[in-house]
């Protein structure tokens, strides 16, 4: 974010800005404003309001500030009510990313003060913002998340080289075990796989219907990987795609997966595939510290990287924690990983609605 030399200048300035609301007309604006300014992400698309609409039924507020030059800064914000984790204001539920993006100071302060309002107008329990750098060192912050994000080398095999030497075997013996990586067209395979996982780590399944609208509302910027073995799908990961940059978002594996090292070969093919496609920046994405996806991508030479969620407390008194660590949800947890895989899938959608 830009720093004023003068506060009440800012201020004034930031009051002077016309905060408004997405319309279907602005949607190409918003989306240009997205591609060029620097700290925005793939979860700053406008698309993101026709998915959270479309597969969650939460409502949005997609703000826009707008001085005599155009468009300054946006801010993505949902509503998400739950009767076990409460009422908030998110940038952005389902996203590892969001918050303010802004050119200018002043419209990051013009539209951190909209926020606000709408967070007391709507009287959440919080407003929360998936900052990538701090901003409000005053606000509550929640530091369990760290990012893992590296530059690729030009060539594909100087990435295979970068790899530790441990990791970088794992890889080749998927490559030797003859495993083959294809591009699908639609999640008939990678469903099915991504449902068999998340049941297995106690985790309610998204729907089919929210990663069809993702295909569609996002095109060939979320594209789903599949690798089979001697013609089975036993890893699939769909990946999205901004800028330079390739993220891997929603994968999983078969129990084969892990005999073939399937889930290395699987991200080793996003990677190869990226780099030959000239992009630059591989994004691992989002993981707790300490967890088994936290070791698994240091393996591969990334460094984390804090991320910073933080918090407006409107009638919450404390910082929500709403996570697989917390010990209150490790018997929920348990009973989820119980339940026939047929029922959990019927259950699993209403349920990670609520799972911002």
């Amino acid at each position: 974010m830009l720093k004023s030399t003068d506060p009440r200048s800012t201020t004034t300035r930031a009051a002077a800005l016309r905060v408004q609301e997405l319309t279907p007309a602005d949607v190409a604006r918003w989306d240009a404003f997205v591609e060029t300014c620097p700290v925005a992400t793939f979860f700053h698309r406008a698309g993101w309001q026709t998915v959270i609409e479309q597969a969650f039924g939460h409502s949005t507020h997609f703000l826009l500030a707008e001085g005599p030059n155009g468009i300054e800064g946006v801010l993505p914000l949902a509503r998400v009510r739950s009767v076990l984790f409460g009422h908030s204001l998110v940038s952005l539920p389902f996203c590892v990313y969001g918050g303010i993006a802004a050119r200018t100071e002043e419209a990051f302060v013009a539209l951190d003060n909209r926020a606000r309002e709408l967070a007391r107008q709507h009287k959440v329990d919080y407003l929360e913002y998936r900052h990538m750098a701090p901003y409000h060192p005053d606000r509550p912050t929640k530091h369990l998340y760290v990012t893992f994000r590296k530059e690729m080398a030009n060539e594909v095999e100087e990435n295979l080289e970068a790899i530790p030497r441990k990791q970088r075997r794992m890889v080749r013996k998927g490559i030797k075990a003859g495993l083959v990586s294809e591009i699908d067209q639609d999640i008939d395979r990678f469903f099915p796989i991504y449902a068999a996982n998340v049941h297995r780590m106690g985790t309610p399944v998204f729907s089919r219907r929210y990663f069809r609208i993702l295909r569609t509302v996002f095109g060939d910027d979320c594209r789903i990987l599949t690798v089979t073995d001697a013609g089975t799908p036993v890893a699939s990961v769909l990946n999205f795609y901004f800028r330079d940059q390739v993220l891997p978002y929603y994968g999983g594996g078969t129990p084969r997966a892990r005999e073939v090292a399937g889930y290395d070969f699987m991200y080793w093919e996003v990677m190869r595939r990226a780099c030959e496609s000239g992009l630059r920046i591989f994004d691992y994405g989002r993981s707790k510290r300490d967890t088994g996806s936290f070791s698994f991508k240091k393996n591969w030479g990334f460094e984390p990287q804090p991320l910073y969620y933080e918090y407006d407390l409107v009638r919450a008194r404390t910082m929500p924690d709403v996570n697989p660590l917390n010990p209150k949800y490790r018997y929920f947890i348990q009973a989820w990983q119980r339940l026939p895989l047929s029922v959990a899938n019927r259950v699993g959608p209403w349920l990670s609605r609520s799972l911002g």
